[in-house]
């Protein structure tokens, strides 16, 4: 049994833009205006959503600077800026870095106490600026779910707020916005899509049969597109086929019944939070060692359907083996065919900070009750088989 509601109107398409003034102009007439380091400018993207704000004349108000793997500090700038000036709506131009700082400046600056409270003292979000994306990126997901991350420096930590307030009230997504993105970071994009998947389709709770359909469709979606958009950066069934996929990977649709926590996020964050990496890669790095730690004969035959309906695998009498080249089949997809890093020593990670991250990914209850149960020394065993 489910409730399954998304609030966030999508406007997808080449030329959707168009429409972005007249639909803030309903919310308000004060903007804040989230940016990330400035790439919008030189691809003529900011100039686009400027002119469609004034148009509508409307007061814009900027904050630029977000930072991938978003820090409080800026966060706090935008809530500052807010209050001050009474924004009445908040508009996030890039990807899901952004999005996310957007969502927590909307929530900060309807409460008197600072926005880490939020999660340090699980204080409640209260109200929440409408918050509207214009996607440049496709990966997170954050244009149309109820979750955003926030890394705090001053405590080491990346953690998650999760809140149906948090859904943006509606999202712009044009797959040509996506034509300038690197090669990288559509691959680690491309991960991040593919890592959110993962960690429903492998759930120990009810299966829906229709749901892991379209899993399988969604992981498969990936594996042809990703690398097309990188040898073909303005492809625009590429760019769009990814896009589609990222915004339907994390937004509730595919979940149904399966209600366990994820396992390899809890893991990334820890490396983002003390290592700043970007997340897909840090993903891509982990994901192909926590299927081979926790495949076992309890857990084969998700495995095995994995390995026969997404990766292609001839079916075979032995599970295990098969299981075993599914896995092979996805270091094959993220090492060769997007060209990302296989391990944390290739890019100067060592065990220094293993213990206490291990620990922190485990959070209060002490272990990650995901899929398969993971306490810190299974996630320290996993982190060390990934150097």
């Amino acid at each position: 049994m489910f409730t399954y509601s998304i609030p966030t109107k999508i406007y997808f398409g080449k030329g959707q833009l168009n429409s972005l003034g007249n639909v803030i102009s309903d919310y308000g007439k004060k903007v804040l205006l989230v940016y990330g380091g400035g790439s919008i400018k030189k691809t003529g993207v900011y100039d686009i959503v400027c002119s469609q704000l004034k148009q509508m004349k409307l007061q814009i108000y900027e904050l630029s600077g977000i930072e991938p793997n978003p820090k409080i500090d800026s966060v706090r700038k935008g809530i500052a800026v807010c209050k001050q000036e009474s924004i009445e709506a908040v508009i996030a131009v890039g990807g899901g870095s952004v999005i996310d700082a957007a969502k927590f400046i909307a929530a900060g600056a309807c409460v008197d106490f600072d926005v880490w409270d939020f999660i340090s003292k699980k204080s409640t979000v209260q109200n929440v600026l409408p918050v509207f994306s214009v996607l440049t990126i496709s990966a997170t997901g954050s244009e149309m779910d109820n979750t955003a991350v926030l890394n705090n420096p001053e405590t080491m930590e990346k953690l998650a707020l999760i809140d149906d307030k948090l859904f943006p009230a509606a999202s712009f997504c044009d797959p040509t916005l996506t034509y300038t993105v690197s090669s990288y970071q559509t691959a680690c994009g491309s991960a991040d899509i593919f890592s959110h998947i993962i960690e429903v389709y492998f759930n120990r709770n009810q299966d829906l049969y229709m749901l892991d359909t379209q899993m399988e469709g969604m992981l498969k979606t990936v594996i042809k597109y990703a690398p097309v958009a990188m040898a073909e950066p303005d492809n625009y069934d590429a760019r769009a086929n990814l896009m589609w996929t990222s915004t339907w990977a994390i937004n509730g649709y595919i979940y149904g019944c399966k209600k366990a926590p994820w396992s390899c996020h809890p893991m990334e964050h820890q490396l983002s939070a003390v290592y700043d990496i970007t997340h897909g890669l840090g993903l891509a790095i982990l994901i192909p060692h926590w299927m081979e730690y926790v495949l076992d004969d309890s857990t084969v035959q998700k495995f095995y359907d994995f390995a026969v309906n997404v990766c292609g695998i001839t079916p075979a009498e032995d599970k295990i083996l098969t299981a075993k080249m599914g896995i092979e089949f996805v270091k094959d997809f993220l090492y060769n065919k997007l060209n990302l890093k296989r391990s944390l020593s290739e890019i100067d990670i060592d065990d220094t900070n293993f213990v206490s991250m291990a620990e922190k990914a485990c959070g209060a209850n002490g272990y990650i009750d995901g899929w398969k149960k993971l306490y810190p020394k299974d996630v320290l065993a996993i982190y060390k088989s990934a150097l």
